[in-house]
């Protein structure tokens, strides 16, 4: 049994750091998950940098990213982001439309229904470019402004989206409130309205549950390919969701699959001094555990 992870510490785990991260760094960090086997990385994001300024080095760091093993993916929410992901040589997009109107509004500045108007139009410009693209549902377990978010609603905005075709559907856990029971049920609604469609899962650990979701994701591989996204060290946040901390951290989703008889294809050596160098940068402990408890058994 195999799962893909997408790595997306360079993007989803700097984004909402005070701390600055110099574009040295950053490449520091990608050297040492692709050494470890990643080979689907979402290295930054092409969005205001006044709104996200850690990420305001976009176009430089993607200058200088390794080109041949990886498959460089580019957070885009409009057409101008998508122009400078076009021209950085990213090979693959990811847009967000989020499930509520609250924060889709906060987030991008327009509804739901315009952030799908504009999913189309991403999607339409990206295939002519011969990029790969992801539409993910943001926010579709909960909203941290208008609370629970009604299956039928996350069904109705994967309907509008699967109109573009995307080559990869993705579900968003954006603040951790989900729970395995929302996993079965949003894999059953997402097989029902895209049937054939790759799918991929984005977990955050805010409320200690974004593990037992991924394994849970992991365990409905049966049904097509499945990918997780996770960060090393467990970094990241969603800098307009208030109290969207941590996403799984990528050494500790490694050893849970590995030692559940899944084949990530990750080594997990590698990655372990991550948390040191993570934390060292940022100036804060990061949430991963693995690399302070080692992996079992030892050797």
């Amino acid at each position: 049994m195999s799962v893909s992870i997408v790595e997306v510490s360079p993007r989803d785990g700097l984004q909402n750091e005070a701390v600055p991260v110099a574009t040295d760094d950053k490449l520091a960090l990608i050297t040492t998950l692709v050494a470890g086997g990643l080979r689907r990385i979402e290295a930054t994001s092409f969005v205001n940098p006044k709104r996200v300024p850690q990420l305001a080095d976009a176009e430089a760091l993607a200058a200088r990213l390794p080109r041949g093993e990886v498959s460089w993916i580019g957070l885009v929410l409009n057409e101008r982001g998508l122009d400078r992901a076009i021209a950085a040589g990213m090979d693959e997009v990811n847009v967000v439309v989020v499930a509520t109107d609250p924060f889709s509004e906060r987030n991008q500045g327009v509804g739901t229904a315009e952030g799908i108007v504009a999913w189309h139009r991403i999607a339409a410009r990206a295939k002519a470019a011969g990029l790969r693209t992801t539409v993910t549902v943001a926010a579709a377990f909960g909203c941290p402004f208008s609370g629970e978010v009604p299956v039928a609603r996350v069904r109705e905005v994967i309907a509008g989206c699967l109109q573009a075709q995307p080559d990869e559907l993705a579900l968003a856990d954006t603040i951790g409130v989900g729970v395995p029971a929302q996993v079965r049920e949003l894999a059953a609604v997402a097989a029902a309205e895209a049937p054939g469609v790759p799918l991929r899962w984005h977990f955050h650990n805010t409320r200690n549950t974004g593990y037992a979701n991924a394994i849970t994701a992991a365990e409905l591989a049966g049904a097509g390919p499945v990918a997780l996204d996770s960060s090393a060290g467990g970094i990241g946040g969603c800098p307009f969701a208030p109290d969207a901390t941590g996403n799984i951290a990528t050494e500790d989703l490694v050893y849970l699959l590995g030692r559940s008889g899944y084949d990530t294809g990750v080594d997990v050596a590698p990655l372990l001094p991550l948390g040191a160098r993570l934390g060292g940068l940022l100036g804060h402990e990061v949430p991963g555990q693995l690399a302070r408890a080692g992996v079992f058994p030892p050797g």
